[in-house]
């Protein structure tokens, strides 16, 4: 399936959204969530009448660099869940775009059930592909990104678990999420089929870390495969 550019015709039932707050029409990620909000109750989203479904469901996640008392998997929060394209234009035009987004800030968009965090059953025998982008570039590379994921473009069956798009002070990373790090097919496959969707040079650096390796040293980024 095809994820199509733009907003549909139709107008989308708004997804769940917790721990955000509508201004200067942008989703503006809170600083805080209110404490009695538990994203493991949540309701699945189903597509409304007439939207067209995708094939799993998913859940946007934002993290922030936090202080040294908090932990990572405090730090995530929930931003919108959704089943269907409409859904998904819904949510997606109102957050916003990696480009503009301050200091060291993260996006998370996940398959539902699936956390983003290397512990969670889904990923730990996984890894990721890496992306390091020049400044100006994360906006428009994430978008690429996301839409061939959610329209089933890397023909992987359910190896992709997400995709995080990282903004930092002097480059902006993207980084692909998938199940088997052991599986060397299925992760070339993403390879090649990252560089095509991503317009990326033939000479392109890419990176791949397994989640083992990075439990290991607590390390998204370093100690990475490089490979071309």
């Amino acid at each position: 399936m095809r994820v199509v550019k733009g907003r549909t015709g139709n107008k989308a039932k708004r997804p769940h959204v917790a721990g955000v707050k509508m201004t200067d029409s942008r989703l503006k990620i809170e600083d805080d969530i209110d404490e009695d909000q538990d994203d493991t109750f949540r309701p699945a989203p189903t597509p409304g009448p007439g939207e067209h479904p995708l094939q799993f469901n998913y859940s946007i996640w934002f993290s922030r660099r936090s202080p040294k008392n908090t932990t990572y998997d405090q730090s995530l929060k929930f931003v919108a869940s959704f089943a269907s394209v409409e859904q998904f234009w819904s949510a997606y035009s109102h957050m916003t775009h990696p480009g503009d987004m301050m200091g060291h800030s993260d996006y998370h968009l996940f398959k539902e059930g699936i956390r983003p965090m290397w512990e969670d059953d889904a990923n730990k025998m996984g890894g990721k592909w890496i992306i390091r982008l020049k400044k100006g570039l994360a906006s428009r590379c994430w978008e690429n990104l996301i839409l061939a994921m959610l329209g089933e473009q890397f023909m992987v069956g359910e190896e992709i678990c997400g995709a995080v798009v990282s903004v930092r002070f002097q480059d902006d990373i993207l980084a692909l999420w998938n199940r088997t790090a052991s599986d060397q097919a299925t992760t070339t496959r993403i390879r090649d089929t990252l560089k095509r969707v991503l317009h990326l040079p033939a000479n392109t650096v890419m990176e791949y870390k397994t989640h083992t390796d990075s439990l290991k040293d607590n390390t998204s980024f370093w100690n990475t495969d490089k490979f071309i």
